[in-house]
């Protein structure tokens, strides 16, 4: 072999060599490109968005933690993302459990737009969710609905004996109703007595609704749709029944309350320098005027 044909042939390898140098800068280029558009994918692959890096429960997403990463026609798994500005566009998506590095970002596994119904992620930060037994007098006929606001009230009986009394008290006011038995959807209209109704309350609020349960009957109170005002009792008596509308109502309540109101009111409604005395013999009351020294 002469010298000009390894001239030759050292020329044609350099040229080679040069060409597939810029072809391979070119791909390369294209390559970023496309990733970083979020687009295309070429003919033998399609864009999936996939964890960055470890992404625990619950934690919102940002673009910082995802990529794009080409997948087979025919490997790209259910509900998968193709680009990040979908993904994160929703406001308010969180992560429905944990997802590990290059693992593909799927509707299932997140909340928000489009994503699976989750209660957990629908609750405000510090509040818990109970469940309420419910029943067509408890629930307010089944007019009760996932949306409204409800007071939750308790009635049981406290004392023993002749001191025993029945009250009401107030366990939760202007609660959220999350659910109806197992239906969230606020869109639901159509009243239903329902077994269970579950509300959002807070965590001492939920300690006390879950006792309250084992001692004596709860009820629900819905509110109007825009009355958000506290209530300005939160306990009532028998004995103070009477006090919306008329004379307090005593026959409910323990003989030694009624002697006493009996008393007070001898005493307010006697005449000037005199004094009624009411003596009340089992079920019979009597009543004297005597005057006062």
């Amino acid at each position: 072999m002469n010298l000009r044909t390894l001239a030759s042939l050292a020329i044609a390898l350099f040229l080679g060599l040069i060409a597939v140098i810029l072809v391979r800068n070119v791909l390369t280029t294209q390559g970023a490109k496309t990733l970083a558009a979020g687009g295309g994918g070429g003919p033998d692959g399609v864009p999936v968005v996939v964890a960055a890096l470890p992404i625990e429960r619950g934690v919102g997403l940002k673009p910082a933690m995802l990529k794009i990463v080409n997948y087979p026609k025919d490997a790209v798994p259910a509900g998968a993302f193709q680009t990040v500005e979908s993904l994160t566009a929703a406001p308010g998506r969180t992560t429905l459990r944990s997802i590990t590095a290059n693992e593909p970002v799927l509707t299932a596994k997140l909340s928000g737009a489009g994503g699976k119904l989750n209660l957990s992620g629908s609750l405000t930060p510090g509040m818990r969710a109970i469940s309420v037994r419910s029943s067509d007098v408890a629930g307010v006929g089944g007019f009760v609905l996932p949306g409204d606001r409800v007071d939750i009230l308790i009635t049981r009986t406290t004392g023993e004996g002749a001191a025993a009394t029945t009250l009401t008290q107030v366990m939760a006011e202007n609660a959220l109703v999350l659910g109806v038995d197992q239906t969230s959807d606020q869109e639901t209209d159509k009243p239903q007595v329902a077994k269970a109704v579950t509300v959002e309350v807070t965590p001492d609020q939920a300690q006390a609704i879950s006792l309250a349960q084992s001692i004596g009957q709860v009820t629900l109170s819905l509110r109007q749709i825009s009355d958000s005002a506290p209530l300005a009792r939160h306990a009532i008596t028998v004995a103070e029944l009477g006090g919306f509308g008329g004379r307090p109502a005593l026959a409910g309540a323990p003989v030694a309350v009624r002697r006493v109101v009996h008393a007070r009111r001898a005493v307010q409604s006697a005449p000037s320098g005199m004094t009624d005395v009411r003596v009340t013999r089992g079920v019979e009351t009597s009543g004297y005027s005597v005057r006062s020294y």
